[in-house]
């Protein structure tokens, strides 16, 4: 069967040179995301790259579709795909991204240079006062993915004690001082200086952060959000940035998600607000990991292999080895 296969993912010729190694037999189709119609959508046997869900409706023809996002709440939904369809997401692609974009971040956040920068546009000589300090503090990173692992081991080596929170009991990493779940949460937030989140959408995460889970959080607690916006209760959060209950807080996600522009967010001084770009295609290495990722996952498909970060549809997470 010569299979026709498109690809949203945008690639050098390098990229493509690469995934196209992994199935010479088959014919491929470029473009972007917006540019791909529902037409385009249904003569595909593989897609690699992110498509339009309700353009998908459920094809038949579709026999595998590689993200190139580590969420896939969107097409886990009933009836996006087929049931034979196979789906794999692109986790573990983005930790030295995203990770580096939590890092500086939190030191804007902590040494208050997002204060400092409005000081220099005024040009207003002028003390901001009491700073913080990664070394020292506690930080409490929820998902220990890719993501959640890279941040994790950063601030680590930086002099913060480490307290993980992952879904499964597994053997902890050399970087977390202290593993916990979710059920204890209530019991490590008033110890933490750093909260991190790094979850996927799932029916467990979302509006997870609500006022009652924000009255345990440390007075002054920095907030770290680069996992769905949907985890946290927007409203309450705001409520807990004015009362200083949480110090302060950095989004690379919101919800709703574009934020409107007369949210209450966007006005706090104590608040940083990035597009969703933590992730983004502006840095080649995470383009090159998801185009390896891409062509991996191309050849065990082809040869009827078990997929790397192949989706959960229960879960929403990916499939541990032995699944």
């Amino acid at each position: 069967m010569r299979y026709h296969i498109l690809v949203t993912l945008p690639t050098s010729a390098r990229q493509r040179e690469l995934i196209e190694a992994a199935a010479p037999e088959a014919e491929f189709e470029y473009c972007r995301r917006s540019a791909a119609t529902e037409q385009t959508i249904q003569n595909a046997d593989i897609i690699i790259g992110n498509v339009s869900p309700n353009k998908i409706r459920a094809s038949e023809r579709l026999l595998f579709l590689q993200l190139y996002s580590a969420g896939a709440d969107e097409y886990i939904a009933p009836g996006v795909l087929f049931p034979k369809t196979k789906l794999a997401s692109a986790t573990g692609a983005f930790g030295p991204a995203i990770s580096e974009h939590m890092l500086g971040v939190l030191l804007m956040l902590l040494k208050r240079f997002n204060e400092y920068y409005e000081n220099q546009k005024a040009r207003v000589w002028r003390s901001q006062d009491e700073v913080k300090c990664i070394d020292g503090s506690t930080a409490l990173i929820l998902g220990l993915g890719d993501i959640g692992g890279e941040f994790a081991r950063k601030i680590h080596a930086l002099g913060a004690y480490t307290i993980g929170v992952r879904r499964t009991r597994r053997e902890k990493p050399e970087y977390i001082d202290e593993l916990s779940s979710m059920d204890e949460l209530e019991k490590a937030l008033p110890r933490a200086d750093i909260i991190a989140l790094c979850l996927p959408e799932t029916s467990s995460t979302r509006s997870l952060f609500d006022a009652k889970l924000f009255s345990y959080c440390k007075p002054g607690a920095t907030l770290l959000n680069v996992g769905r916006g949907s985890a946290v209760d927007t409203e309450a959060l705001v409520s807990a940035l004015d009362s200083g209950r949480i110090g302060g807080a950095a989004l690379d996600v919101t919800d709703p998600e574009p934020l409107p522009p007369e949210h209450a967010l966007w006005g706090m001084k104590n608040v940083l607000i990035t597009p969703h770009i933590s992730a983004g295609f502006q840095l080649e290495r995470t383009r090159d990991r998801i185009a390896a990722r891409a062509a991996e996952n191309l050849r065990r498909f082809l040869s009827g292999r078990a997929l790397e970060c192949e989706v959960d549809f229960e879960t929403g997470y990916r499939k541990m080895p032995d699944e």
